[in-house]
């Protein structure tokens, strides 16, 4: 089915926080458009959409009052919310915002593994305290560097083939975990499968997730997993919370059978009552690791191109899901 011309179609912007409409406009499209920012706006929006441009706030069910929608552009680059038979059963198209955030995600794991070696977290709580640290004589105490480190990325997408070009101008060795390695890829000094994962988790001095949640992704990181790590070792999630078997990750870190975590997904979020927040070797980020100033104009991007094949009748979008 064929969306609407420009000068008719409405396009429906859901998110509670995103900008979207001020990116768009200032594009000058003269495109018809409305943002809502609630479950029950989205909902009485529904009707008149041709277009959504959503991610957090969709529910399946949506599709029941959504006669005249066509096309629906993802937010973010996760689309496990989302019926894939729902939208083909109703005709409705759907698009991730795939690569949209990857230079941030990048950006913001190997900020974490910076801040986990250089002990960044507990300095900012000794600031806090108005402590004034002396020079620690245990060796295992101290802040590290990275130079000669070894880093397993799991999942060697666009974010972890970045987060790997970061981590080598560190000099730092890099082992990449793919599904298909068949076409070898020069970010890493070694690509495995996900078959030999438990082989290199001891060779690791931190591993950092940036796959997307599969159903094989599912608990990867499990209490095997972490007892395979060294005792120093850190785990770094930018990927999604359910990755990792999170009760035997506390009782991983309260245990010191690794040496830390920082997190930027959890389970459920937000964040309520969990030991993570108070483990002095964890660091918490509330799913922020994808945010940047850019990020409206970087998904509005995606959005004026997938529309632009959609009014010349092309059968691929950028990003394609449905």
């Amino acid at each position: 089915m064929s969306i609407p011309a420009k000068d008719s179609i409405n396009i429906v912007f859901a998110h509670a926080a995103y900008r979207m409409g001020d990116a768009i406009r200032g594009r000058n499209t003269g495109l018809k458009f409305q943002e809502v920012r609630t479950p029950d706006a989205l909902k009485a929006a529904m009707p008149n959409a041709d277009v959504l441009v959503v991610s957090g706030l969709w529910k399946n069910e949506l599709l029941e009052g959504a006669s005249r929608l066509r096309f629906v552009q993802s937010i973010g680059a996760g689309t496990d919310q989302f019926s894939r038979e729902a939208l083909k059963a109703a005709g409705v198209r759907l698009a991730s915002a795939q690569g949209v955030n990857e230079r941030a995600v990048s950006q913001h794991a190997m900020a974490l593994i910076l801040s986990m070696a250089r002990q960044l977290h507990l300095a900012r709580d000794n600031q806090a305290n108005m402590t004034w640290r002396g020079m620690i004589a245990d060796l295992a105490k101290r802040e590290d560097e990275l130079t000669g480190k070894t880093i397993v990325i799991v999942g060697f997408g666009r974010i972890g083939t970045r987060l790997a070009y970061l981590a080598r101008a560190f000099d730092m060795k890099v082992i990449g975990v793919k599904r298909d390695n068949t076409g070898g890829n020069g970010a890493a000094d070694r690509l495995v499968t996900p078959a030999v994962l438990p082989e290199v988790l001891p060779q690791a001095d931190f591993v950092a997730l940036t796959c997307p949640l599969t159903p094989e992704t599912q608990g990867l990181i499990g209490a095997a997993a972490l007892t395979a790590m060294k005792p120093s070792a850190v785990l770094i999630n930018v990927a999604r919370g359910r990755v990792v078997d999170e009760p035997a990750l506390v009782a991983a870190l309260k245990a010191g059978k690794i040496g830390g975590a920082a997190l930027d997904c959890f389970w459920e979020e937000p964040l309520a009552q969990s030991p993570l927040w108070t483990l002095p070797n964890v660091i918490v980020t509330p799913h922020t690791a994808g945010e940047t100033r850019r990020y409206e104009e970087n998904v509005i991007d995606i959005l004026l191109e997938n529309l632009d094949r959609l009014w010349r009748g092309q059968a691929d979008l950028r990003n394609q899901i449905v």
